[in-house]
């Protein structure tokens, strides 16, 4: 008998001992800190190279013992977190201290991370067992960053050594790339006005200690967004940090977006902005905020400044989670040819340049792009962009009207059953409906007018844009038209077997189009003055917008209607006056302090449900605080927090029936209110370091939405969110550059409903991006690897169904012969993961399913491994 227990023995230890083992593996504040331990105690050298790493295993052996004996110690995870945080300083500055004071701060962090690892321990494994696993594992880190560190000494040794360029030789139109930022700074002339001090932001390798108002405001340059692999242009909006735009439907649709806790859909609660036009569409047939990015030309994106939270007087509807304003250049030094043809059929080409023109210049782009896809269906998405762009300066003052065009049109394969890959129904890349897709067209004419001097500055700005969309989606299949309700065109469901052919006159494909004219006007006027000895700015801004509106929502089969579930005239306007005051009180004290009244009307007409015609007007004011104190040894702390809102469709707004059903319903709020705040320190206290930290909250009124792929409205209830970003940016050189960002939130609806969770479905909870980036390697070498990590969210709201995680890697690699010739390859999806884009959980139906239809996961997939090659050339 005692012959069978030891081999049983010996596998529980086995296995205790792998747990112990795995555990600081499997988390990444654990891993940092234990990493970080190892790189200080290679660069402090002599004894502490294996005093550090010994003292941290011992003491954390101690703080096993501590966690499994349940004592109760408090902000342990804080202590965690701030372990990660204290070690990179120390390791990224190269701090030293005695060799006592060095063994106390390690011994201090290492006893919090053992009391975290002892609380995880089952109370049936063995304590020694377990405490021998996660004393080698956190040994083998402290190794791996001694390692690290000495690797990294060698490396910068040999870089050296062979006499690297380390700036750039040319000056082009991405590397002049500079956004004017202007700030108060001193006492002017004898008339007490106030002479302005003009600071330049290229990007986020510039400080902004000292300029911006909040620690989630920040500036990305054309110097970032080059040496980034972008598959679409809807990618751009990732340098925001914390933000994910996903797709789920091939090329051709808006973006998915995600950030803060939040599934924005197409764009709701995100605001963006081209050169100050609003991109967000409000009242769209697919959804409140539609968010086409699709006309951006990555190469003519001069600079992308983004804010976050409802914190800023400027910015309205839309906005609160953040914004983006996207920033074209004016001027091109030089010229540019861009091809680039890869993996799956794609191909792009791009031209752009500038000339001197009268007193002004004259910019010109144009795009066009095919891209067939991985997709059993080809997505035979063909694009075609154009911009011009005329303007003129005069030292304080200038012009400019700018014009865009774009036109695309596309075939979708759009997310598919989880059940039907894995009955061998369809394959991971077919459709379910192959008859969906869509085109669209969109044109914008702007004019610009800008003044400044000693004591004020004012900006003038009108824009139209007319846009068109037709969009035919089928994301259930079978589940309303089929056999039982479409006897005849759905007659050869009845053998149970998946014909595509059957969707020629069966089936749930909807279309949604949508036709429309958006008309507006900005202006804002600052004067520069002072309060007391204090240097203070306050703007007066008035925004106007119109939106005049076709849309429906029709059923079709193969992209033929043959029925009308409704259709409306709408008629959106909107009137936004605001001011704010920015206040310099000292070298320590800033303030912003700003209001904004938005008021709105609402007008459907020739609805085919003639209950749901109407007028309805509605307005909120929201007042806006911003504290900035410091700096202090090059750091800033920042206290923020402001009301916002978001409008809701204008038909969930006037809808009192359902016109599918007929039924009664309660219209939707006009606008939502909501709720921000957000505490940050922003510090270059590293030298080449640019870190912010964000803790942040935002809470939802209880709402209505309109839900544009139904026709109706569905009720939502109130929520909060709140969570941590953290963002860096580190230059160590001049050719070389590493960002981070991290981003943790948690969301969660405010009130309970029996029988449901309070759990937010496809609520964001982790999202880390990070890279690095350098050019003039070895003469003219350019590039960098990329990877983003987009985590697991809760599908439905009592948490049973969640979606995994999807982890991508891709990078680009260049060469530049010359000034004027270079060449580049980027590669997508290094790792050949099989994760999804996104993921859904709902009801759906397949051939010779219940009539019910079935709950299942909905996926779309990412792309596998792919190529593209190029090459630019300027003159």
């Amino acid at each position: 008998m005692s012959l069978f227990k030891i081999p049983t023995i010996l596998l529980a230890v086995n296995s205790d001992w792998s747990h112990g083992f795995h555990h600081p593996l499997q988390g990444w504040d654990h891993l940092l800190t234990m990493i970080a331990v190892g790189i200080w105690a290679a660069q402090l050298r002599g004894v502490a190279i294996w005093m550090l790493p010994l003292t941290f295993v011992s003491v954390m052996s101690l703080g096993g013992l501590a966690g499994a004996a349940s004592f109760a110690l408090p902000s342990v995870e804080i202590i965690i977190l701030l372990s990660g945080l204290v070690f990179s300083v120390f390791v990224v500055r190269k701090v030293r201290f005695t060799t006592r004071m060095n063994v106390l701060i390690v011994a201090f962090f290492a006893f919090f991370h053992g009391y975290v690892h002892g609380q995880e321990i089952s109370a049936s494994a063995s304590l020694i067992s377990y405490t021998l696993g996660f004393v080698i594992a956190t040994l083998l880190l402290h190794g791996a960053g001694i390692a690290a560190a000495r690797l990294m000494t060698l490396s910068f040794a040999f870089f050296l050594g062979s006499n690297v360029h380390a700036q750039e030789t040319e000056v082009s139109a991405t590397d002049t790339a500079e956004a004017s930022v202007t700030t108060e700074s001193k006492a002017g002339n004898n008339k007490g006005s106030v002479e302005l001090e003009e600071m330049t932001i290229t990007g986020r390798a510039d400080s902004q200690v000292g300029i911006a108002d909040s620690a989630s405001q920040g500036n990305v340059g054309q110097a970032q967004l080059k040496y980034r692999p972008i598959s679409r242009p809807g990618e751009v909006l990732e340098t925001v940090p914390g933000l994910i735009a996903t797709q789920h439907s091939g090329e051709g649709k808006a973006n998915q977006y995600f950030l803060r806790g939040f599934n924005l859909d197409h764009g709701t609660d995100f605001l963006t902005q081209v050169d100050g036009v609003p991109v967000n569409q409000l009242s769209h047939s697919h959804g409140q905020g539609w968010t086409d990015t699709n006309f951006l030309i990555p190469e003519l994106i001069e600079t992308l400044d983004y804010k976050k939270g409802s914190n800023y007087a400027e910015n309205g509807d839309f906005s609160s989670t953040g914004s983006a304003n996207i920033h074209y250049f004016r001027e091109l030094p030089q010229n540019i040819i861009k091809f680039t043809g890869g993996s799956f059929d794609y191909y792009r080409g791009m031209v752009a340049g500038s000339h001197k023109l009268g007193d002004g210049n004259l910019l010109y782009a144009g795009e066009t792009v095919y891209n067939n896809g991985p997709w059993t269906v080809g997505n035979e998405y063909l694009k075609f962009n154009g911009v011009l762009r005329y303007s003129e300066e005069h030292g304080d003052h200038g012009w400019s009207i700018t014009g865009m065009a774009s036109k695309a049109d596309w075939k979708s394969t759009d997310q598919i059953a989880r059940r039907a890959v894995n009955q061998g129904i369809i394959g991971r890349f077919d459709a379910l409906d192959p008859t969906d897709g869509g085109d669209s067209q969109r044109y914008s004419l702007t004019g610009e007018w800008h003044r400044q001097d000693a004591e004020s500055e004012t900006k003038l700005m009108t824009y139209g844009v007319y846009s068109k969309l037709n969009l035919f989606s089928n994301f259930t299949y079978f589940l309303d038209n089929n056999e039982f309700t479409n006897p005849t065109g759905c007659a050869g469901l009845a053998s149970g077997k998946f014909d595509p052919t059957l969707l020629n006159t069966c089936g749930d494909q909807f279309s949604q189009p949508d036709d429309r004219w958006t008309t507006g006007l900005k202006g804002t006027h600052t004067l520069f003055h002072k309060i007391g000895a204090a240097d203070s700015e306050t703007t007066f801004g008035l925004q106007i917008r119109n939106d005049n509106i076709q849309n429906a929502l029709t059923k079709t089969h193969a992209q033929k209607q043959y029925d009308i579930t409704r259709q409306d005239t709408v008629w959106v306007t909107s009137i936004s006056p605001y001011a704010e005051n920015k206040t310099h009180w000292n070298d320590w004290l800033r303030t912003s302090l700003g209001v904004r009244f938005d008021g709105f009307r609402f007008d459907v007409s020739n609805s085919n449900v003639s209950q749901n015609n109407g007028e309805r007007y509605d307005g909120l004011v929201s007042p806006k605080l911003g504290i900035v104190f410091g700096p202090w040894a090059d750091t800033e702390f920042y206290l923020n927090g402001g009301l916002g809102y978001h409008s809701n469709d204008a038909r969930g707004v006037l809808t009192t029936v359902d016109p599918a059903t007929g039924d009664k319903l309660d219209s939707a709020d006009p606008l939502v209110r909501t709720y921000s705040a957000e505490v940050g320190v922003r510090s270059t206290w590293v030298k080449g370091l640019q870190s912010t930290l964000a803790i942040w909250w935002l809470d939802i009124d209880s709402e209505l939405l309109f839900v544009g792929d139904a026709g109706t409205t569905v009720a939502s209830r109130p929520s909060r969110r709140y969570g941590l970003e953290f963002a860096n940016y580190y230059s160590p050189t001049d050719w070389l550059t590493f960002d981070a960002d991290l981003s943790f939130s948690h969301s969660r609806f405010r009130n309970d409903v029996l029988g449901e969770g309070n759990h937010i479905p496809n609520s964001v909870e982790t999202v880390i991006a990070a890279g690095a980036t350098f050019h003039d390697v070895y003469g003219g070498f350019f590039g960098g690897p990329r990877l983003r990590f987009f985590g697991p969210r809760t599908l439905i709201e009592d948490n049973s169904k969640r979606s995994e995680s999807t982890l991508l890697v891709s990078a680009m690699l260049g060469y530049e012969i010359n000034k004027n010739l270079s060449f580049q390859a980027e590669v997508f999806n290094i790792l050949d993961r099989k994760n999804d884009t996104i993921t859904y959980f709902y009801t759906s139906r397949l051939p010779g399913e219940n009539s019910a239809g079935v709950d299942d996961f909905h996926f779309h997939p990412v792309e596998p491994l792919s190529f593209r090659l190029g090459f630019t050339a300027k003159f």
